[in-house]
């Protein structure tokens, strides 16, 4: 056949195929790849920050050949609902017993148990408890199951380490940086991955105060092998992730145990051998960029960690390092205070993972009266923050400011009366004058009986009896009526004026306490311990709770979330209550307290006495034994120095008095 024959042949039988297709008659099927169902998680990249990568974040930007995570199922079918029985938790609280160590006990495992003891959730006898913990051999057996096993239910499976087994029946499991496909969201607790040395409490401050970036300097630090960072200079670096470029002039790498340096980024790996590299980057204040992570984050369930990290596909380090590059100082700055604020909270010590975890726990068994978010990812945190003092969270001392709140325009005085009740009835009087006092509350300690009568006043007044212990003074009392308290003690000397100046201050402060009389502390090196100074000086890191104004949340902190060991050691000794409550709000607040002016004509302050708050010195080495106790019983130093007193406007000043507001503050 001529070849023009065989052209036109092709050409007429390809028209026909075609008018067959267009007339239906062989339907065309283009194959088209499935999307994902309903309900399905999709698969990576995950991008928790799509706003600020939200050009690199497409996929048909991704590469032919780039790998692909497997979608395997997420654990067993256990669920919340279906393998915990919160009906066992009397009164919605969880109250967790602790069994014996399967197989040998651990130094891991003494230091968990270390961090129960003594806290809110430990109880003393498995019939307490709605919750058993069990903590897994690290050997390679799974040693004994625990009395009251049921299959494992209402069990918690927690190892700080990794260990062979944890997966057992229906029991949860709290483990380190636990893989996706095993992770069992709402159910399980992912940790973070813990250095050996980490400390059991209080631990080390972050770093970020110590680097403050220089404007313009962008590094980045790339987490290897055995704790190992190479620094990379993105300015001078031609090598993104810094692997396979000794040669580059922008690299320099930091050995094992070598303090992580000042860097703005920490590019960490996917795999889960990179995740212990989280803690390092946080402490230092370092921003994670975490490409694409094949483990769960750390307490992902009540952490917002878009706030604090980057979450990045490794497949795109050109995009990434250029996102980064231009990424706005005032956002840098804001995920670096995060990072501060999140390794404070919960990651700085052994004890502050463990009650994270059963404060997830608890949330899940409150359910609509758990945590909010704001109170997880916000200062001072969800360990300092209990919704069962309040469900508003303008009720809180340090809200309102997010809340948009203002503090209260009234007071309720609290008086203790311990050994002698003579300056009482005076007091009673200074302060039912103050414009701003809504009631009294006498708590009489006194082994002598109240009086029959009382001054007559334009507030309510009130007597509580019956409360001997010094502990007392700091009880979360239903009938206080307002957030703000003024602790006084039967012999505080103090004016009108006084009273109401320290309250407005007060009121630009609710966070903080606000006192008259104050006292330092200091290293002694000579003890080797934290001591404090009763000596007057401009210097001060605590105010006396004889007079002093405060948010009432800081009772219901007091009585429900210190140790039981500092409040017995308070009742036995009391001149650490004053101690306590100091270290309790700087805890809270990482700030000194508000100093404001005493007149001359009072009388100085003095320690608390041994039978209760009163005038009476106690013997100097009892009182600073009990502040290094306080202090090794925090496991750090929250207190921190101040020199600032406020004072009101024309204090002192050589004018008229008809011009000073609160005149009396300057009688001699």
């Amino acid at each position: 056949m001529p070849l023009w024959r065989r052209k036109s042949f092709w050409l007429a039988l390809s028209v026909s195929w075609l008018l067959l297709i267009l007339l239906g008659v062989f339907p065309l099927r283009l194959a088209v790849p499935p999307g994902p169902l309903p309900g399905c998680s999709q698969g990576w990249p995950r991008w928790l920050d799509a706003a600020f990568l939200q050009s690199f974040s497409q996929s048909e930007t991704l590469p032919k050949d780039a790998p692909q995570l497997s979608q395997a199922p997420r654990g067993s079918s256990c669920t919340w609902g279906a393998c915990f029985d919160t009906s066992k938790c009397k009164g919605n609280a969880l109250k967790i017993f602790a069994h014996s160590p399967a197989g040998t006990t651990t130094e891991a495992h003494r230091r968990i148990l270390d961090s129960l003891e003594g806290s809110r959730y430990y109880a003393l006898s498995p019939t307490e408890a709605c919750l058993h913990l069990f903590l897994p051999s690290q050997d390679h057996t799974c040693g004994p199951l625990p009395p009251y096993w049921n299959g494992g239910r209402n069990h918690l499976v927690l190892s700080l380490y990794p260990a062979p087994c944890t997966r057992l029946g229906q029991a949860m499991v709290a483990e380190a940086s636990p893989s996706l496909d095993i992770f069992r969201p709402g159910f399980d607790v992912a940790l973070p991955y813990l250095p050996e040395a980490h400390p059991l409490q209080g631990g080390a401050p972050g770093q970020l105060q110590q680097h403050s970036p220089q404007p313009g300097a962008t590094l980045l630090a790339v987490a290897e092998e055995k704790g190992r960072w190479r620094i990379i200079d993105t300015h001078a670096s031609t090598c993104p992730w810094g692997k396979h470029c000794e040669q580059d002039p922008g690299l320099h790498q930091t050995h094992p145990g070598e303090t992580l340096p000042n860097a703005t980024f920490c590019l960490i790996p996917g795999h889960r051998s990179a995740a212990s590299s989280l803690l390092q980057a946080l402490q230092a204040g370092c921003i994670p960029v975490l490409l694409s992570p094949r483990w769960e984050l750390p307490f992902s369930e009540v952490i917002d960690w878009t706030k604090a990290a980057i979450i990045a596909d490794e497949r795109l380090p050109l995009q990434v390092l250029t996102a980064l590059r231009d990424m706005l100082p005032s956002k840098i700055l804001s995920l670096r205070q995060q990072t501060q604020f999140l390794w404070t909270a919960y990651f700085s010590s052994v004890e502050k993972v463990i009650h994270t975890t059963l404060e997830i726990i608890q949330d899940r068994i409150w359910g609509t009266s758990a945590h909010p978010s704001l109170m997880w990812n916000s200062p001072p945190g969800a360990l300092l923050a209990l919704p069962t003092f309040s469900t508003s969270l303008k009720d809180f001392p340090f809200y309102h400011l997010q809340q948009g709140s203002s503090p209260e325009s009234s007071f309720s005085a609290l008086i203790w009366v311990g050994v002698s009740s003579e300056p009482l009835l005076k007091l009673i009087q200074v302060v039912a004058g103050s414009r701003y006092c809504a009631q009294i509350l006498i708590l009489w300690s006194s082994e002598k009986p109240p009086p029959d009568r009382w001054p007559e006043t334009t507030v309510p007044l009130t007597v509580i009896e019956g409360r001997r212990k010094a502990s007392d003074r700091f009880f979360p009392y239903g009938d206080i009526s307002t957030n703000v308290i003024l602790s006084l003690d039967a012999h505080s000397t103090l004016s009108t004026s006084e009273v109401d100046f320290a309250f407005v201050v007060w009121q630009s402060f609710p966070e903080r306490m606000v006192g008259f009389l104050t006292q330092n502390h200091f290293w002694d090196e000579a003890r080797g311990a934290w001591g404090y100074s009763t000596e007057m000086a401009n210097e001060f890191s605590m105010v006396l709770t004889t007079a002093v104004f405060y948010h009432r949340y800081y009772h219901t902190l007091f009585t429900h979330s210190l140790p039981k060991a500092l409040r017995t050691m308070a009742d036995d000794t009391p001149t650490c209550v004053d101690i306590l409550m100091n270290f309790l709000v700087a805890t809270v607040t990482k700030l000194p307290p508000i100093k404001v002016p005493y007149g001359r004509q009072h009388q100085e302050a003095v320690p608390l006495a041994a039978e209760g708050p009163g005038p009476v010195p106690e013997p100097q080495p009892l009182a600073q034994d009990c502040f290094s106790r306080v202090a090794a019983g925090f496991g750090h130093m929250p207190l921190v120095s101040s020199r600032v007193r406020l004072e009101p406007v024309l204090f002192k000043d050589p004018v008229s008095v008809q011009r000073k507001k609160y005149r009396s503050l300057e009688k001699p």
